[in-house]
């Protein structure tokens, strides 16, 4: 797997062999960052459910500023230590060896990025549950969610809605952000 774009194009990074973590796919990715372009530089983005946590690096790669990745698997937690230190951006991240369940309420992000694993369907609506019953404070300006296509999200959680989807083949991109009122 390689960064796609900015500051580490093309650099490779390690992953988790096997189906442990799967990982967004390259055009998926791309498609995510081109939306995200206006909005991306400066940002502090959090990669949830992380795995080799090449969503967050691609975010970093494209000018964010800072990036939290949340990853409960302790090999894919190392996997990503690895690859911050290999591109020395350490400094710019944070990780969260945690169940998201654990981290989310707590994490301060002006986009989130969630990627549970897609036969995890209640991790999908407990995490968009938390996100949208945070104080105000803290719900992240823009909630992205990569889920199986098959997989019906709720327009509405909480404090938060559904304002765009874009779907590649049978993967899907949902994205949420604070009603207004």
């Amino acid at each position: 797997m390689r960064v796609i774009a900015g500051e580490f194009r093309s650099r490779v990074l390690k992953t988790l062999p096997g189906l442990d973590v799967r990982p967004t796919p390259d055009r998926m990715r791309e498609t995510l960052f081109n939306i995200l372009a206006p909005r991306i530089e400066g940002a502090i983005f959090a990669d949830i459910y992380a795995g080799s946590g090449s969503v967050g690096i691609e975010a970093l790669s494209r000018g964010a500023s800072h990036a939290i990745f949340v990853e409960q698997n302790r090999a894919a937690a190392n996997v990503i230590r690895e690859n911050l230190r290999t591109l020395r951006i350490d400094p710019r991240a944070e990780l969260l060896q945690s169940r998201a369940s654990i981290a989310l309420p707590n994490v301060r992000a002006d986009i989130v990025f969630l990627d549970p694993p897609y036969e995890a369907e209640q991790e999908y609506q407990k995490s968009l549950a938390t996100l949208g019953e945070n104080p105000a404070a803290l719900i992240p300006s823009l909630i992205i969610v990569q889920h199986f296509a098959k997989l019906a999200l709720q327009d509405r959680y909480g404090a938060i809605h559904r304002t765009r989807v874009v779907k590649q083949g049978q993967n899907q991109l949902t994205f949420y952000a604070e009603s207004a009122g």
